[in-house]
């Protein structure tokens, strides 16, 4: 599996040895990445490629210094799953996710 960001269609994408496709989707604003949508096809389900593919986009947002609004309910339980990732979180979302 390799995965990478297509900033061109603002998300990164993790292409899978049949050719398919999962995403993680996001827009970005000054500071931040709004991820907005996770799709894995149905066929790669339960695989662990979500959470492949959410770890590669927080350590991007890691490197870049953006703080992460996770509206994705995906990536929203990832990082209350991770607490090495909650760092990342914008601050409002911290209180939103219970982490005030």
């Amino acid at each position: 599996m390799d995965i990478r960001d297509n900033p061109q269609k603002q998300r990164f994408e993790a292409l899978l040895a049949d050719g398919a496709v999962a995403v993680a989707e996001y827009r970005l604003s000054p500071g931040k990445i709004i991820f907005t949508h996770t799709e894995v096809p149905p066929e790669h389900e339960g695989e662990g490629i979500a959470s492949a593919l959410i770890r590669f986009a927080l350590d991007s947002a890691r490197a870049r210094e953006l703080e992460v609004v996770p509206l994705c309910p995906f990536v929203a339980a990832y990082m209350k799953k991770h607490a090495e990732v909650r760092d990342l979180l914008a601050p409002e979302w911290r209180f939103k996710l219970g982490f005030a």
